[in-house]
Formats: C-alpha cells, structure tokens, sequence
C-alpha cells in the first residue's frame, strides 16, 4: 500500500504474463481516506491469450481504446521491411463487413478521432470517442484488427500512398539524419531498418507475403486491448469479446498471452561515422552512443539528465549553443530505448560553416556533465518537468490508454503514477553523474547529412 498525495492509497499488483484465460485480475485500486475507489486498473484475459485492461477515470465523458499488436519493423526479415507499416495502411480499407468508406464514417458521425501509428517492436490502432460511442470503436477497430480483406486492390493503391510518405521522409533533414544514426548505431540488425521500409521494399513486397505475414503475427495472444476513460470493464470486456470473437480469431491454441519483452542485456551500439549528401541548406548531426533499455530502473535519472542536457530552452545545450554563441537554431538531447537496446545522444542544425564549431561545443558539454553532473537547480527542474508531463498527461484518457497497453508489452508489472513519481523524486545528483559518465564515455556513433 503506498499514500498519495491528497489522502489517496494505492494498491499495486504484479502484472502476470501466465494469468489464466477467463479471468480478471485487479493491478491497482486507488482509493480515497473514505475508502471510496477513485480509479482502477483492471485486466482480463479472454480465450485465445486476448488481453484487456481497462482504466477507470471518474469524471470524464471521454473513452480511449488502443488495440496494442506486439509486433513491429524489428520483427520483420530483411525481404519484408515494411510490412508492419504497409499493414497499418490496409487494415483501415475494409474487412467484409465494412468497406474504407464505413470504417471512416463510423468514427466521423460522431465527432470520434481515430487513427493508428506503428513502432520498431509494436503497432497500435486507436480512437477516443465519447462513452456512450465506445460500443461502436470496440467493434469498428475489432472488425478491422480480426477481418481486414487484404485485397489485391487495396494492396497496390497503398503502396504508392506509402512511396509518397517515404518520399516525404526523404525530404526532411531531421528525419534522414536520424534515419542514418539509427541505420549505423545498429547496423547489421533488424533495428537499423527504417519503420516504413525502402522504396525498394515496398516495391517489392506483394499480397501474398503481406497478407501471410497479418495471419501469422495479428493472433489473440499478441494483443492487447487497453481502453481508459468511463468505463466499466465488465462492460468492455463483453463487447471486446463479441467484437474479436468474429471469425473464431479467439479460438487460438496458445490461449496465454504473450510475455512483456524484457532482457537484462542491452545490445551493443556500433561506434563510427557515416555521411549523407543532400542538397539542403543546413547541415544536421546526431552524436550519440548506447543508452538503456527501457526497463533499466535509472530510466527516471536518464530523463532528468535529458531535461537538464537538452530537454528545453533553459537547458545547457540551448543555452551554450543557441544563446551563447549562436551557433544553431534548432539543437536538443534525446533518449530512445526499447526492450534489449538504447541510444542517447544529440541532435543539432547549423549552417555548414559552423558544423565543425557546434560540435566541438556538443562534445566538451557530453564531457562536462559526465565529469561533474548536474547542479541542484537542474534537478529540481528536471524533476519538475518530468512530474508536470506525466501529470498533466494523464488527465487525457489516451495517455492512460496508451500507458496501460506499453505496459502490458514492455514491463514486468504496472507502477502506479504515485510510484512513479516517488522514482523520479529519489533520483539525485549523483545519480545523474554517475549515469552521464557511464554514457557519456562510450564510444560514439555520428551521422551528418548536408551539402557535400
């Protein structure tokens, strides 16, 4: 039992990846000094491994739902790069029941906001409606997640949809960089290819391969259905029920849902430079390193170091190479991490003349603060503005949403917001010293894109 601020106890449970199919099990219950429940966390497994988690939020007429798919570009071979991505599109151009245009008017007639992103380790679908509209999303997304046609037709129409958005990607300076950061940090592995595949890729993959590839990963023990806002769980776990169960999709043998990715090992980074011509006015660099998988429990130092090395305009890249010296428009620090790999690093836009400076000016601060950490005033605002943005955030029932389904993918058990909280404000100075020096020495990954 932990006490929040304002009176309110938390209850928080482990999340148990073997949890038995028919039942619901509560993850956390929290509580007022009346005893009343203000909000709770709940999880049902259905046959077939299907998980659903729902969020009470009292007070709200909004509902979220996230149709969580626990597979992404990293899952992909080489032949089929972009497939994850490529099905994102499909799935929302009709099933046997519905056709594109019914998919999309179903959500617009009632002013619902609908749509779907995929990930390097997982795809999500998702809409926010109101309450009493959340029947309809549950089907609408069940029907397109379960019993998407994969036409021959819709295949081809979305593939010169997909080539005009990796064209458009092209285009963008900060995307290619990034894209080539990426591609070297962890070349030679699945994680180094681009989310939206190639040009090449996407030409080449056909029906048959994407349509093999839906029936193979899109199974019941991949997913989760995670929905916040007012709700009732029994509510939602009947309609999910009857609106995944078309088909017999919940009929499948495993009847377990998969384990949360988790590794106690972190891939390696590969250190070198590589260099992209482009004939765009600045030129862009990202100097990075290995960071921490997303599991790590220094993840709430490493994002207040962020905030503090570059995470805003009070920051001490902003300030040295904007302000100071006005060496760059645009620079800022970066964390990624997924579930056995993690970058942190820099990225920074000069004119070409200046490149070589700004650089410099980068690598002395990575040095400094690796040296000598941060001072108190930096971490009383990094913890601010972690606190503020996980708070504020959560007033929005698809940030509640969105937090229960990347649970249930990549962490061992749901915290609690006041653990959460709890775990930022431990984090100390000498915390973030110790986690820039141990980053910040590593051998560095470096990518420049500009004029030759």
């Amino acid at each position: 039992m932990t006490r929040a601020p304002g009176g309110l106890r938390s209850r928080v449970a482990p999340i148990a990846a073997d949890q038995a199919p028919g039942t619901t099990r509560t993850l956390l219950s929290t509580r007022d000094d009346a005893g009343q429940v203000v909000s709770r966390v709940r999880r049902t497994v259905l046959p077939g491994g299907l998980r659903v988690v729902t969020e009470q939020m009292p007070g709200v007429r909004s509902a979220s739902i996230g149709v969580f798919v626990g597979v992404g570009s990293r899952d992909e071979a080489a032949s089929l790069n972009g497939a994850s991505h490529f099905l994102e599109h499909l799935l929302f151009k009709g099933t046997a029941q519905r056709s594109a245009m019914d998919i999309s008017a179903a959500l617009d007639e009632v002013g619902g906001e609908f749509n779907a992103y995929t990930a390097k380790e997982y795809t999500c679908f998702h809409a926010r409606v109101l309450d009493d509209d959340l029947p309809m999303a549950i089907d609408v997304l069940g029907d397109m997640v379960t019993s998407s046609r994969i036409s021959s037709e819709d295949v081809e129409a979305e593939r010169e949809v997909i080539l005009d958005e990796i064209a458009m990607h092209d285009d963008d300076p900060d995307d290619v960089v990034h894209n080539l950061f990426t591609a070297t940090a962890w070349a030679g592995t699945a994680l180094a290819r681009p989310i939206a595949g190639t040009a090449e890729s996407i030409k080449a993959l056909g029906r048959t391969q994407i349509n093999r590839y839906y029936r193979a990963r899109y199974r019941a023990e991949a997913m989760t259905v995670a929905v916040a806002g007012n709700v009732d769980h029994t509510d939602v776990v009947r309609t999910v029920r009857r609106s995944f169960g078309r088909a017999g999709f919940l009929d499948g043998s495993s009847g377990r849902p998969q384990s949360p990715r988790l590794s106690s090992r972190i891939r390696p980074a590969r250190a070198g430079e590589a260099h992209a011509t482009r004939p765009f006015e600045q030129v862009n660099q990202v100097l990075g390193m290995r960071g921490l998988v997303r599991s790590d429990v220094r993840r709430h130092a490493l994002g207040v170091l962020n905030v503090a090395l570059g995470g805003g305009s009070s920051s001490r890249l902003f300030q040295e190479v904007r302000e100071r010296r006005g060496l760059a428009y645009s620079v800022f620090s970066f964390a990624t991490s997924y579930s056995d790999a993690g970058l942190v690093g820099v990225a920074v836009g000069s004119l070409p003349s200046k490149a070589g400076e700004v650089l410099q000016v980068v690598r002395a601060e990575l040095a400094k603060v690796a040296e000598s950490g941060i001072n108190e005033e930096e971490l009383r605002r990094g913890k601010g503005q972690l606190r503020g943005g996980l708070v504020l955030s959560l007033e929005d029932s698809a940030s509640r949403m969105t937090r229960l389904g990347e649970a249930e993918l990549f962490l061992d058990r749901l915290l609690s917001v006041d653990e959460v909280l709890h775990r930022i404000e431990a984090v100390s100075c000498a915390d973030v010293q110790r986690l820039a020096a141990e980053l910040f020495s590593q051998p560095e990954t470096l990518a420049t894109v500009g004029p030759g």
